[in-house]
């Protein structure tokens, strides 16, 4: 008798059902993050960097981002170079995840993400698949690299979020959204960091040139 390929690319289920899925198949101790990688199919990346990525949706929160950036950029990175599971290390596959935040998890989906379910479905696929997706996972590392930052998590959370449903619905409006989230982000903060230097360079100038007369 043939197995069940679990690995399959199951997009007729949604994510929101993935990670309600997780909730329901754990037991009273939870899950290893290696069988929560076991229990995802081709679309784990995704889904892992989503999960990921929604903590940080709060607004100025500090500690949290730093911790899993981490993880989101070791993620985004082996997309980058064209992995097709995700690997991480043994010692974070056998952390394990409490039952109880399995369960937060899921009804936060249910709850709060029915929506991104709703409005995303499989369109521009040229945009979630081959050079594209490697594309992506460059935007995907570029956001992460902003949500580290003290009080700025909950843009680039927002772009890691959009890009992350974008890939699992098989949605390049999506990704497209997430991108253009993350280019305006970055555009912004290097403005700022400009704007700070050039007035620091100013005031230096101008402080000189009192000082000097």
């Amino acid at each position: 008798m043939t197995q069940p390929d679990l690995h399959r690319d199951a997009a007729d289920q949604s994510f929101i059902g993935l990670i309600a899925g997780l909730a329901g198949q754990a037991g009273d101790d939870g899950l290893t993050i290696g069988q929560i990688v076991d229990r995802l199919d081709e679309r784990s990346f995704g889904v892992l960097i989503l999960i990921l990525a929604v903590p940080c949706l709060v607004p100025a929160l500090y500690g949290v981002p730093q911790i899993v950036g981490i993880p989101i950029l070791l993620l985004a990175g082996q997309m980058l170079i064209g992995r097709h599971e995700p690997w991480l290390p043994r010692q974070i596959l056998e952390r394990r995840v409490s039952k109880a935040w399995l369960d937060r998890m899921a009804d936060f989906a249910v709850r709060r993400m029915r929506w991104f379910e709703r409005l995303s479905r499989p369109r521009l696929k040229v945009f979630t698949e081959g050079w594209a997706e490697r594309a992506v996972a460059a935007f995907m590392i570029l956001a992460t690299l902003t949500i580290v930052l003290p009080m700025t998590n909950t843009v680039p959370s927002v772009a890691l979020a959009l890009m992350a449903v974008g890939l699992i619905q098989r949605d390049g409006l999506f990704v497209a959204g997430g991108v253009a989230v993350t280019i305006g982000w970055v555009g912004a903060l290097l403005t700022v960091a400009l704007a700070f230097w050039l007035g620091a360079g100013w005031a230096v100038a101008l402080t000189q040139r009192v000082a000097g007369g």
